[in-house]
């Protein structure tokens, strides 16, 4: 028996509220546990963030199509192209702090006797 295709604006719709729905849950899960959630967000593979990189990537070949029809503007082709590249170095730059998550999300839940020192944050800007 065959499945019958959600309308994909519905689905898209549906996906961008349970994105909502995470995000709350998320601020409100035990600290290991949100470790997980957010590995498993940042996986460039099967997670969240991977995935939207990836729909934005199809969005961008289906507006360079329609671009050369001219039924787009180039420039919406463009910018998903930008917004492509950037989402793609975000995830590689975001690659190597999943590790960590993962590790700090497998960590037994144990009470510590002396508990982690807070590491200063600084604040690093792209140009």
């Amino acid at each position: 028996m065959s499945h019958p295709v959600p309308d994909p604006v519905r689905l898209a719709d549906e996906i961008a509220r349970q994105l909502g729905q995470l995000a709350d849950h998320l601020s409100q899960l035990p600290p290991p546990q949100a470790a997980q959630v957010i590995a498993r967000v940042l996986d460039p593979e099967t997670g969240v963030l991977g995935g939207v990189t990836y729909l934005v990537a199809t969005g961008s070949v289906f507006a360079q199509d329609q671009a050369e029809r001219g039924v787009l503007p180039a420039e919406v082709w463009l910018a998903l192209g930008r917004a492509t590249n950037e989402l793609g170095d975000i995830t590689l730059d975001l690659e190597e702090h999943a590790v960590t998550l993962r590790r700090v999300g497998a960590q037994p839940a144990t009470t510590a006797a002396k508990p982690p020192a807070p590491a200063p944050l600084v604040i690093r800007r792209r140009w």
